[in-house]
């Protein structure tokens, strides 16, 4: 078994899904999810997670992300983007100091409706598959945080913006909020993602570069498993602590922190756990290495 994260640069007109069975054949593992879907138009950074690797796959759910958008001003869709009919055009007359005020109204912790041709499920069935037969239900707003909201381009009826976002944040919700807010609509043209927590698109791998590597090097690119949990407190073992600790034990430290932490023995990572106020640790995802 492999393990690892492979940074994959997903082009337009593939699902995720589509990409990660592709990934996966190239790399011969069948243990591999995606963390955080990209619309088929959608371009940009979808990493991968193979093997041992999956069990962290929440921590880079959770993380913030980051996105190059262009929107189309003046026209509605029935989907929010560039794949659905256009139900509203309108004609377009935005001033800069108009967009300046808009966009600044985006900024910060900001209620969001979540779009009808989302996964989000209701009642057991997901909310595109009730858009695709005409029926739309209620949703409930949901709190999203917009950390960094600013525009690249700014040209007529064409707005190419960047932002970086909490977990949850819909860019084509928030594309067609700042068209309602210029009052004239709008609907996202293109995006692609730059950032998903600490990772870049500037690391990935096109599925053309990928293919050109023979098996070796397409493992070779895979980072570690600890590239996620990063941002994490590390906490070293001994060796008896470690043959303890991997066992599910819980432990009791004297150390001076506290929260989740990446743990490690010999210099290799045995797994996340939760290290108490008072030092105890708890272990949560352990590392399943064989020989």
């Amino acid at each position: 078994m492999i393990s690892g994260i492979l940074l994959l640069d997903k082009p337009a007109g593939w699902s995720s899904n589509q990409a990660l069975g592709k990934a996966k054949r190239l790399l011969g593992e069948r243990k591999a999810g995606h963390t955080g879907t990209l619309d088929p138009f959608a371009t940009g950074l979808l990493p991968l997670l193979f093997g041992e690797a999956t069990k962290f796959s929440a921590d880079l759910l959770d993380a913030d992300k980051a996105y190059e958008a262009t929107a189309q001003l003046g026209v509605r869709t029935n989907t929010g983007d560039i794949e659905g009919e256009p139900v509203e055009v309108r004609a377009v007359s935005v001033t800069q100091a108009q967009l300046d005020t808009a966009i600044s109204s985006f900024r910060g912790e900001i209620a969001q409706v979540p779009p009808m041709h989302s996964a989000l499920k209701r009642d057991g069935q997901p909310l595109y598959a009730l858009a695709r037969k005409g029926i739309e239900v209620e949703r409930a707003p949901r709190r999203v945080t917009i950390h960094e909201l600013r525009v690249l381009e700014f040209a007529g009826d064409k707005l190419r913006f960047f932002v970086r976002c909490s977990k949850g944040t819909y860019v084509r919700t928030l594309a067609e909020d700042i068209g309602a807010a210029l009052g004239c609509g709008a609907h996202l043209l293109a995006l692609r993602r730059v950032q998903v927590g600490s990772l870049g698109v500037e690391d990935a791998l096109t599925i053309e570069a990928l293919e050109g590597l023979d098996p070796q090097a397409r493992i070779a690119r895979l980072a570690p498993a600890d590239a996620l949990l990063q941002g994490l407190a590390r906490i070293d073992l001994d060796e008896a602590l470690a043959a303890r600790f991997v066992q599910g034990q819980r432990l009791k430290l004297n150390v001076n922190t506290s929260g989740r932490v990446r743990v490690y023995g010999a210099q290799q990572l045995l797994g996340t756990a939760v290290l108490e106020p008072d030092g105890r640790l708890q272990p949560q995802r352990l590392m399943a290495y064989r020989d």
